[in-house]
């Protein structure tokens, strides 16, 4: 008999640590309904009680959301000063920083300090890394990408999100080829599809419901941004936190997901085993 098709599925929550209304819906989401894995922030401001509260949920698989656009660095500013500006923050022109990133010896040597201060302050955290991405999904770029496989190979990297759509612009397919091709040459597990980009903070129930009902075989991951109020920044003004909150505690999502056949897990869990 032919192998039944095995759906398999991760359940994220972006921004852990951006916020305490954040890290409190992480750990109520983790604990109370479907949440598997949350991607920390380490230089936002409540890093540390996000990792606090990760170290007591042993079962959630946290990982990497590397920033490098609308939001804090790691370093000192004064290291990077072509990156950030005097207050640390990143800006939010990331067609021009692309190029950039490219282009510019000096601005990709910062870029790499940066990306290596974000992944040593995950380890210092001592949490395992269940997986990299990128706020704003900057790691498509290919200087990014690079960066995020060389370094992060010194730090156990072994899953990076493949921000691939079912309704992805024709225009940004050839460059998620692309990157797909590198992660699999790279021996790094991606997902096969995900869900929450074009929907981005209005993951409600439907929207989880939705994606749910459209899983095909393979490795999907529905990614959301709960909270437990809104108005966390100018940027997601619009974002419906807490609806994507109780989307995660929803009876009929963990009904829909049962019934759907798929095996919910950490990006970890998935990762074949490293050769001795």
């Amino acid at each position: 008999m032919p192998a039944i098709p095995v759906r398999k599925l991760i359940i994220n929550a972006d921004d852990f640590g951006l916020d305490p209304s954040v890290n409190e819906a992480v750990e109520r989401a983790h604990r109370d309904g479907v949440l598997t894995t949350a991607s920390l922030m380490v230089g936002a401001p409540a890093a540390a009680d996000a990792a606090e509260r990760a170290r007591r949920l042993p079962n959630l698989g946290v990982g990497l959301h590397l920033v490098l656009a609308d939001g804090p660095c790691a370093s000192n500013p004064a290291t990077i000063p072509a990156l950030v500006g005097t207050d640390g923050r990143f800006g939010d022109h990331m067609v021009r920083d692309g190029f950039r990133f490219f282009f510019l010896p000096t601005v990709r040597k910062q870029l790499a300090a940066e990306i290596r201060a974000q992944f040593a302050a995950f380890a210092a955290t001592g949490l395992a890394l269940d997986h990299v991405n990128a706020h704003k999904h900057f790691h498509l770029h290919p200087t990014v990408l690079s960066l995020i496989l060389s370094i992060g190979r010194e730090y156990g990297l072994r899953a990076v999100r493949l921000p691939l759509e079912p309704d992805t612009a024709p225009l940004l397919r050839p460059w998620l080829k692309l990157m797909q091709r590198r992660l699999d040459n790279a021996g790094v597990l991606r997902n096969d599809q995900v869900y929450g980009l074009a929907a981005s903070g209005a993951m409600d129930e439907n929207a989880v419901l939705a994606a749910i009902k459209a899983l095909p075989p393979g490795l999907s991951e529905i990614y959301l941004h709960p909270a437990t109020r809104r108005g966390l920044t100018p940027t997601m003004h619009d974002y419906r936190h807490d609806d994507e909150l109780a989307a995660l505690l929803s009876p009929q999502v963990r009904a829909a997901i049962a019934v759907s056949g798929a095996v919910c897990g950490r990006w970890t869990d998935f990762a074949p085993s490293r050769s001795r």
